[in-house]
């Protein structure tokens, strides 16, 4: 029997993803669980399983193709069955019905849908995400004159941009199709531009993780009311506890990874710095996990080191240093990505001083950490060479007030000062 495969919700928040890789050939024979797709979402590249045996049969869609959670992607049948390209025209819209003839073309092989069907679109308030609404705000596209072919009738930047276009069709009050919509058509996938390459009056594409980043970081200036703390460690000490660690033992220590751990340590003695306003009540994380912001090819990703409070240091340079590598070689998952509660931002490699970092949302607060610089401080009449650190703390100030972050971000520092309780 002809399976239809449509693509799943890989995470809570994902809409739509974009087709990177397809794994499988027509005449493939696939098992419930091979993976056959490389998808990316609003949040990273995921590999997406099958959810059903059978011999691949039909390949609906196309690399670099953004489709909608729900889109048909491959049809799956048996060994020697025969698929008509009908039954796949009726997948796809593609095949069209005479004016006179209301009842559905007829379809030699019989159907099993393996995903559930998408809910009708509910009546009363437009259902769009945030960024079809800015979409159509630019665009002068009126909402309540387009159909939502997202989860729950909800609706997406493909809608709006086929609304813009003239191609999308107006809401109706009469029933929903037998048939599935239309696949949207492929996006185009925006080319790397090697940096060498940026000149002065070209126009550089926009790719996928620049623009969600773009999208997050409004997002947060728009709803994230912040203040900011800044301080300046004396660090002296910690360098020379990273160097004596580096000589003899068989992990190396990176600053993060005590930066990371005084942190945590600060995060259970001060738990409301991990919390979410949630109507009347401030929702605190049961696990502390820290993103660690880190460059990639095309832009930037904070994926999380997990449960810290509850690792020693070797364990947190080991794990920081295994999650780095994920990101730099695109192998992070919605695991790596998820629950959060406050991400450590370091560009002090890049001799940066001191900078105000914009906090992640979903997340209370962002530390944003510059260089490490010798400097002269004076001493009862004496001048000494100390390393500084200045350290930036951005909070948001629905979840905690300037005398409660104040405390946190000392206690940071001192646990940094005097490092010898975090080793």
């Amino acid at each position: 029997m002809a399976k239809e495969i449509k693509l799943p919700q890989l995470g809570q928040t994902m809409e739509e993803g974009t087709i990177v890789n397809c794994l499988v050939k027509v005449g493939d024979e696939v098992k419930r669980g091979d993976v056959i797709f490389e998808v990316e979402t609003d949040k990273a590249t995921l590999e997406m399983e099958s959810p059903a045996d059978g011999v691949v049969k039909h390949i609906l869609a196309q690399i670099d193709q953004t489709l909608l959670v729900g889109a048909p992607m491959m049809v799956l049948g048996d060994k020697d069955e025969e698929v008509p390209q009908s039954f796949v025209d009726a997948l796809t819209g593609g095949a069209s019905t005479p004016a006179a003839a209301p009842e559905a073309p007829a379809v030699a092989a019989p159907v099993e849908t393996v995903a559930e069907p998408e809910p009708a679109r509910p009546t009363g308030r437009i259902m769009a995400s945030p960024r079809a609404k800015r979409l159509a705000a630019e665009m002068g596209v009126d909402l309540t004159r387009v159909r939502g072919t997202g989860p729950a009738g909800k609706i997406t930047e493909v809608d709006i941009r086929k609304a813009a276009a003239g191609t999308a069709p107006a809401p109706t009050a009469q029933p929903a199709p037998t048939a599935p919509a239309p696949a949207p058509a492929p996006a185009p996938a925006a080319p790397r531009v090697p940096a060498g390459e940026v000149r002065l009056g070209s126009a550089v594409p926009v790719n996928r993780l620049q623009r969600i980043t773009a999208e997050r970081m409004l997002k947060s200036k728009q709803e994230i009311p912040c203040f900011y703390l800044t301080v300046r460690a004396d660090v002296t000490e910690m360098v020379a506890k990273r160097a004596q660690l580096n000589a003899t033992g068989d992990v190396k220590v990176a600053y993060n990874d005590f930066i990371i751990k005084a942190v945590a340590t600060g995060l259970e003695k001060f738990p409301l710095m991990t919390g979410q306003l949630a109507g009347n009540v401030i929702q605190l994380v049961e696990a502390v996990h820290i993103g660690l912001a880190i460059s990639v090819t095309d832009g930037l990703v904070a994926p999380l080191v997990k449960d810290v409070n509850k690792k020693s240091l070797m364990q947190i340079a080991r794990d920081s240093q295994a999650l780095i590598e994920r990101a730099r070689n695109d192998k992070l998952d919605l695991s790596d990505l998820e629950g959060g509660c406050i991400t450590v931002s370091n560009l002090g490699a890049f001799g940066i001083e001191s900078f105000i970092p914009i906090v992640v949302p979903g997340q209370c607060t962002i530390l944003g950490i510059g260089q490490i610089a010798d400097t002269c401080v004076p001493d009862n009449g004496n001048l000494l060479v100390r390393k500084l650190m200045n350290m930036t703390l951005s909070v948001d100030h629905k979840v905690a007030n300037g005398a409660y972050a104040a405390q946190f971000l000392d206690f940071v520092r001192k646990l940094l000062e005097d490092p010898s309780s975090l080793v």
